[in-house]
């Protein structure tokens, strides 16, 4: 039997029936859809989802988005916090409305986050173009702009007729459900094609399973990997994303406890552990903390798991300074598992640590860091400092505190780009696997709104706060005005610290001046952005958007606004004015930013002799693993 539909049709029919299981728990593979309609969707997506909900059939929720880039990340929020077992379909329409979302697929890719995009493109028929908002490209006839996705895609098709559907779809599925090769896939509908109809065989509309298995690493892997361990003296485990994808927190907290290695994390891996566990040194890399890089500098096996080993957790390959030391990584994905010249272990985070800790015999190491850990609480204690000091600017720190202590152990913290990255990593204690969620892979301004969205699409029962710097709110915040329509209550702190913190103090590191760097006036006669403060007011916007807006004129107006936000049940932004200086103690670590080789500027000068010091300490680990 057959079922005549249009090609936009068949998309939401065949993908409202598609689903995940993994330890015999079967969800949707997607959700839903997200969208912004355009002329060049509308007649097509659009009809199908429109249809869809007036019937009934198939179930397809849809949620109107405000901006293309904005609804990925929704995605993106969604797909994390449901551990890339399900995911959300991003529908937009041609021209800008599909470039919009490049940014989000290359945030999705670099993660490895499951999302599903739907750009659409100029007519297949190619009778009239040039299309509106079609790109011409004199050399070929087939190129769009819809061609930036093929690099920031682990899969990509465009469908020039019907009868290629069936085979893209099964293909997109392929990835999105697959965790060593997951993250943006991209199917793109030209315009005319999503309205064509065509005779679809019943069998692609079957429900269908797909299921994710929890892969074993190869038991020679194994005991090559237990071996290189069971001869270390110092060694030090490293936890990323893996283990929380995985749902592994369990099986790391018993080889943990015992084996007493210390385990550190990054910042996809941060609540792996909670911040109290024995074991938990914190953060680990150029935004860890003092105690994890000095184990990491001292250790002389490096155990990672599930993480792919950034440049931020590496500290730029200055982290690890052992000449011996030595790399077992643990990841589902060869790719990842190989980097360091590691003894490779390719499999699930959770399989792989319950097959290797018996492998040990029972090794247990005199790894001793407790006083250590127990002094960086108290320099914790120290920075999160009380209440403010009455008439000055409270730090960054102490509004990081403040939150933590509003947050409960399921609630979620939301975050992304600038200098709260580091200060959170180092300060925010984690109490559940699921209550971090800083997305650092791509460090995407504007995501924290949009993300925060999704999480709450994705856990509905939790409270989210998004906390969120003024360069970043100016980069994206219209999704607050999606999440007033959903009916979904987000808590938004947003600290006004009048311009991009991070990059200010990275220019001066670099010895560029903060150039460009501050939200002022441009001096007429010097030229440079140095007059007087941007009399921009970020709490009268948000307002006008439709939330509840608190502004806060210290700590205890913030403590008390939280409270009120918790109370309630709208979306509430509070806005809170902070010290732009660091506040944060240092990590006692390095991160490579280039410093300019010849200058006239003695800041320059005088930086480029700090970057060379630095690169002194970077290692390139080229020995075998498992030798």
């Amino acid at each position: 039997m057959k079922q005549r539909l249009t090609v936009g049709q068949a998309v939401v029919r065949f993908l409202a029936c598609q689903w995940t299981e993994r330890d015999g728990v079967e969800q949707r593979a997607v959700a839903g859809f997200l969208g912004v309609m355009g002329h060049g969707n509308v007649a097509g997506i659009g009809q199908a989802l429109l249809q869809a909900q007036r019937t009934g059939s198939p179930d397809m929720p849809f949620r109107v988005a405000r901006n293309e880039q904005g609804m990925v990340h929704t995605a993106v929020g969604y797909a994390r916090m449901r551990n890339r077992l399900s995911a959300m379909a991003c529908t937009a329409s041609i021209g800008p409305g599909s470039t919009n979302m490049l940014t989000g697929a290359a945030l999705a890719t670099v993660s490895r986050l499951p999302v599903l995009l739907l750009p659409s493109d100029g007519f297949a028929s190619r009778l009239s173009s040039p299309a509106l908002q079609e790109l011409e490209d004199p050399r070929a006839g087939d190129v769009s702009v819809n061609d930036a996705f093929r690099p920031l895609s682990r899969f990509f098709d465009r469908i020039q007729r019907a009868e290629q559907l069936p085979s893209a779809l099964l293909g997109a599925m392929r990835v999105l459900t697959d965790p060593a090769e997951t993250g943006a896939v991209t199917l793109c509908l030209p315009q005319d094609l999503q309205a064509e109809a065509y005779d679809y065989p019943d069998e692609l509309f079957a429900k269908r399973v797909w299921h994710v298995p929890r892969q074993v690493p190869d038991p020679l892997a194994v005991e090559r990997a237990a071996a290189v361990i069971r001869g270390a003296h110092r060694p030090l485990i490293i936890a990323g994303g893996g283990v929380i994808y995985s749902e592994a927190s369990a099986a790391l907290d018993r080889f943990a406890r015992e084996t007493g290695i210390p385990v550190a994390d990054t910042q996809a891996g941060k609540g792996a552990l909670d911040w109290d566990h024995p074991n938990s040194v914190g953060g680990v890399g150029a935004t860890g903390n003092p105690v994890a890089n000095r184990l990491a500098r001292n250790a002389d096996v490096v155990i990672g798991v599930g993480t792919r080993y950034t440049d931020f957790t590496t500290a730029s390959h200055t982290a690890f300074q052992r000449p011996d030391v030595r790399f077992v990584n643990l990841n589902v994905t060869g790719f990842d598992a190989g980097k360091l010249s590691a003894s490779p272990l390719v499999g699930d985070a959770r399989a792989g640590l319950n097959a290797l800790l018996p492998a040990l015999h029972g090794r247990r190491f005199a790894t001793d860091f407790s006083d250590d850990v127990a002094a960086w609480r108290v320099a914790v204690e120290h920075a999160y400092g009380g209440r403010g000091t009455p008439g000055e600017l409270p730090t960054q720190a102490e509004v990081i505190g403040v939150v933590n202590e509003a947050c409960g152990a399921r609630d979620v913290v939301v975050q992304s780009a600038g200098s709260l990255p580091g200060d959170l990593q180092r300060l925010w204690r984690a109490r559940d696997p699921k209550q971090y969620h800083v997305e650092h892979g791509y460090s995407c301004p504007g995501f924290e709104i949009a993300g925060a969205l999704g999480i709450k699409l994705a856990e509905p029962g939790r409270e989210v706060f998004a906390l969120i710097g003024d360069g970043s709110y100016l980069t994206m915040a219209q999704e607050i005005v999606t999440a007033i329509a959903e009916d979904l209550k987000l808590i938004v702190v947003l600290l006004q610290n009048h311009g991009p913190a991070s990059i200010s103090a990275l220019s001066e590191q670099v010895g560029s001046q903060r150039f460009g760097a501050g939200h002022r006036y441009r001096n007429q006669r010097s030229g440079d952005y140095d007059g007087a403060r941007l009399t921009v007011d970020l709490a009268a916007n948000a307002e006008s958007l439709g939330a509840a807006v608190v502004r806060c004129r210290g700590i205890a107006d913030l403590v008390e606004g939280l409270k009120q936000a918790r109370e309630s049940d709208r979306l509430t932004v509070l806005h809170i004015e902070t010290d732009p200086e660091p506040s944060a103690p240092a990590p006692e670590s390095w991160w490579e930013v280039p410093v300019a080789e010849v200058a006239t500027l003695h800041s320059t000068r005088s930086a480029r002799a700090e970057h060379l010091a630095g690169k002194r300490d970077q290692r390139h680990h080229l020995r075998p693993g498992g030798v």
